[in-house]
């Protein structure tokens, strides 16, 4: 899978919450700092052509919707950066994380009772 750039990127957080949408939607979805309605349309084309968003056309309308599930991406920049900047070790990565955002022992805790629930749930399936 291709990495995005930000621009993309923030399309694809935009549209994965919309679900789909227009361009327009997709503007409105910037909020404040919105980008040119031609940008974020040549964005949604440049999406497309790399297989992360599928486009549908109603009379003149293009509907585009994520063709890319938001958890499949994560799960592959996630494996990504583990693998390039902790040669693999989720103990370093989330040492790091740790270190950096100076957690406590009651949230290194919590996140342990977290995963824990996680890893249980994967288990039952």
């Amino acid at each position: 899978m291709k990495t995005l750039t930000k621009a993309e990127e923030q399309v694809m957080q935009i549209l994965w919450d919309l679900k789909e949408g227009v361009v327009k939607q997709v503007v409105e979805g910037f909020g404040e700092s919105k980008p040119a309605y031609t940008t974020v349309a040549t964005v949604l084309n440049v999406l497309e052509k790399k297989g992360f968003v599928s486009r549908r056309k109603i009379g003149n309308t293009n509907l585009f919707s994520p063709a890319v599930s938001k958890t499949e991406y994560t799960k592959v920049q996630f494996s990504s950066l583990l693998k390039n900047y902790f040669n693999g070790s989720f103990p370093k990565m989330a040492t790091f994380f740790a270190r950096e955002n100076n957690l406590g022992m009651e949230e290194l805790e919590e996140m342990l009772k977290l995963t824990e629930n996680e890893l249980n749930k994967e288990n039952k399936k």
